[in-house]
């Protein structure tokens, strides 16, 4: 809905972009985990320097992720964003006059430069955000 009026109405781009950029934020925020690897396995280094090993964690077990941002509480900032933006597309007085291409290729630029270090991030830290089904095993 607020894309047809965004369309139909040839205007609100500022708003438009706004949003964008909050839902690349709760996307972000969804996509990462609640507990950093990086900073993790930093703290994993200084206490093999010091000699403090514990049974934990020197173990490989198993441990779920874990999404700073739950996916209802992303659903819910998503649509509660989209309906502001839409309530906002109800004044002239937000209508700010921009070129909307530039935004458009402003925003392209960034969720690039943004999902290629998140990308490289999961590689790195061998984590999945997303389950991809149930596992298969061979066949007997």
């Amino acid at each position: 809905m607020f894309a047809l009026r965004i369309v139909y109405a040839q205007g609100w781009y500022i708003i438009c972009y706004a949003l964008a950029i909050y839902l690349l934020n709760l996307f972000l925020a969804f996509l990462t985990p609640k507990f950093d690897p990086s900073l993790e396995q930093e703290m994993h280094r200084e206490s093999m320097e010091e000699g403090i090993t514990s049974e934990q964690e020197t173990s490989e077990e198993f441990r779920p992720f874990i999404r700073r941002l739950p996916e209802f509480k992303f659903w819910f900032g998503a649509t509660r964003a989209t309906l502001i933006s839409l309530v906002l597309t109800m004044f002239s007085i937000t209508d700010v006059p921009v070129f909307w291409p530039i935004l458009v290729l402003y925003f392209v630029i960034l969720f690039t430069l943004t999902m290629r270090k998140q990308i490289q991030h999961m590689m790195k830290y061998r984590y999945l955000p997303f389950d991809l089904g149930k596992a298969k095993y061979g066949s007997k």
